[in-house]
């Protein structure tokens, strides 16, 4: 008999996520369709507003010692996906960051719409430039890799 966290769903197999034949037709046919709609880049930078229960983190705020108690904590990713698709994912738990699957709020385009789509070499160095000049202006930054 399987033990009771297999049976029930849970435990190390659970948390792998399957791929079977059918995901690499479903990626591809993704970015055909991005590139139908005339975006010959698909990959994103994106910002999403943390909640302010993040500060109570050490770790959080060791990062960033030249925070602005006004600006709000901020998560900057980079993502293959549209933002709104990529935070849905975080929020579900799907490869996601602890911070937002945590302490997400919500996107802040205004930070970030300006900037996509981009390539993915862009997006690698963009993600990491929007990162420290958001930490330059105050914002407490996580993620920016």
């Amino acid at each position: 008999m399987k033990p009771a966290a297999s049976r029930l769903g849970r435990g190390p197999s659970a948390r792998r996520p399957r791929r079977g034949p059918w995901a690499e037709r479903r990626e591809e046919a993704a970015v055909d369709r991005r590139r139908a709609q005339g975006h010959p880049h698909h990959h994103h930078v994106y910002v999403v507003e943390l909640d302010a229960a993040v500060l109570n983190s050490r770790a959080a705020r060791a990062l960033n010692p030249l925070r602005d108690p006004g600006k709000p904590p901020v998560y900057v990713g980079m993502t293959g996906l549209p933002p709104e698709e990529r935070l849905a994912n975080h929020v579900r738990g799907y490869k996601s960051s602890y911070w937002v699957r945590r302490f997400g709020v919500r996107l802040l385009p205004e930070l970030f719409e300006y900037l996509n789509p981009m390539p993915f070499e862009a997006a690698v160095v963009m993600e990491r430039d929007l990162a420290v000049d958001l930490r330059r202006q105050g914002y407490t930054v996580l993620g920016g890799h």
